[in-house]
C-alpha cells in the first residue's frame, strides 16, 4: 500500500523529547545499528482511532515512511532505504483499514500495504478462531479436543492438520447452542477504494489456513486461490504475500515465485536486519514484521522507530539490503 511511492524528504532535525527518551532507552550498540534495520509495522483491528492517529504522527516525526515498492527495489539491489525506514502494513483485511486507517494515511502521505484474506471479501464470515471462541462459549464441543476454554480450544485447533481443524470446527457448529454472529468483512468496493488511494493490496491467502498444517493441495489452494480471487476482485495481480499466522512454509516459495511475487512477510516479532549475513543473498520472501496495536506503549513504539529491536532473541532470516549512509544524506 502506498500513497506516493517516493521517499519523503529527510526530516529537518528538531527537538523531540519523546525521541530522545527512546534513544536513551535503547542500548548504545542498538543505537549504532538503528539505521540498518527496517521496521515493518503490522496493524490488525484498529480499536482506537485516536491512538492510531498519534502513532502515525510519531512515525512521521521520528522515522522515514517507505513504500512497498521502495523496499522491493532495495531488495533487488536498487536505491538503498533511508535510515529509520518504516513500512506500514495491515493484516487480515479488517474493515478498519478503510474506515479508520485510510483517512489518516491519505492525510499524512504515509505509504502502506494491506494483506487481504481473499476468500472472506464480500462476506460476513467471521475469522475461524473468532467463530471457534464464540461456539465454545455456546457449549460447542468437538471430539479430540480436550481443552474447554475458548482460548485453549483455539490453540488446540491451530495445532491440528488443516483437514482436522475444519472437521472439528464443523463439530463445534453442530453442537453449539447458537451460531456465531456475522462479522462484516472488506467489500470489493473497499478494495477499490484502498487501491484508488494508493494503498497496495497483498495476498494473505484464500482462507487463512496455516500453511504448515496444509497438505500440498490445500497449500496450493491457499496461495494460488487467494492470488486469483484478489486479482479478479481488483483487476491487478498482488505482488506481496503475508504468511497466515506469520508461519513460513518452504513449499510456498516456488508457488509465490511462479506467480511473480516480489516479497513475502513473516510475523516473527522482529525488525528486519538490513545487513544480512556474510556472503548471504537477499531473500525477499522472508521479511520480518512485528505487530503494533492500541496497547503498544509509546516508549516501545518510539524504540522500534529508532531501530531498536524489541525482542531479546537473535534475529532470524536476516537478508542483505543496501542502506543509505546517514552521513551522505
Amino acid at each position: 500500500m502506498r500513497l506516493p511511492i517516493t521517499t519523503l524528504p529527510h526530516p529537518v532535525p528538531h527537538p523531540d523529547p519523546g525521541r530522545s527518551r527512546a534513544r536513551r532507552a535503547a542500548p548504545p550498540h542498538a543505537r549504532g545499528r538503528s539505521a540498518r534495520r527496517l521496521a515493518v509495522l503490522t496493524f490488525r483491528d484498529l480499536t482506537d482511532p485516536a491512538v492510531f492517529r498519534a502513532q502515525l504522527d510519531r512515525l512521521r516525526r521520528t522515522a522515514r515512511p517507505v513504500s512497498l515498492a521502495e523496499v522491493e527495489a532495495a531488495l533487488r539491489g536498487g536505491a538503498p532505504l533511508p535510515p529509520h525506514a518504516v513500512l506500514v502494513s495491515f493484516e487480515l483485511g479488517h474493515r478498519t483499514a478503510v474506515t479508520v486507517a485510510l483517512p489518516e494515511l491519505a492525510g499524512g502521505l504515509v505509504p502502506a500495504v494491506a494483506f487481504v484474506v481473499a476468500g472472506l471479501v464480500d462476506t460476513e464470515q467471521p475469522y475461524w478462531w473468532q467463530e471457534a471462541e464464540y461456539l465454545v462459549g455456546q457449549g460447542g464441543r468437538a471430539r479430540g479436543l480436550s481443552a474447554r476454554t475458548p482460548g485453549g480450544v483455539v490453540a488446540a485447533l491451530s495445532a491440528l492438520p488443516d483437514p482436522d481443524r475444519r472437521r472439528s470446527l464443523e463439530e463445534l457448529r453442530v453442537t453449539a447452542a447458537r451460531q456465531a454472529p456475522g462479522a462484516p468483512q472488506l467489500t470489493s468496493a473497499d478494495l477499490l477504494a484502498l487501491r484508488g488511494a494508493g494503498v497496495e493490496l497483498g495476498n494473505h491467502s484464500l482462507g487463512h489456513s496455516r500453511l504448515d498444517s496444509c497438505d500440498d493441495y490445500a497449500l496450493r489452494e491457499e496461495v494460488q486461490g487467494g492470488h486469483h480471487r484478489l486479482t479478479r476482485l481488483t483487476g491487478a495481480e498482488p505482488r506481496a504475500f503475508a504468511y497466515p499466522d506469520g508461519v513460513f512454509d518452504g513449499r510456498a516459495e516456488p508457488l509465490l515465485r511462479g506467480l511473480g511475487y516480489s516479497s513475502a512477510f513473516l510475523s516473527d516479532g522482529a525488525l528486519f536486519d538490513l545487513r544480512g549475513a556474510a556472503g548471504g543473498h537477499p531473500d525477499p520472501l522472508r521479511i520480518s514484521r512485528l505487530h503494533v496495536n492500541a496497547g503498544t506503549s509509546r516508549g516501545l513504539f518510539d524504540s522500534v522507530l529508532s531501530g531498536w529491536n524489541p525482542t531479546a532473541r537473535r534475529l532470524r532470516g536476516a537478508v542483505a539490503v543496501r542502506v543509505q549512509d546517514p552521513a551522505v544524506g
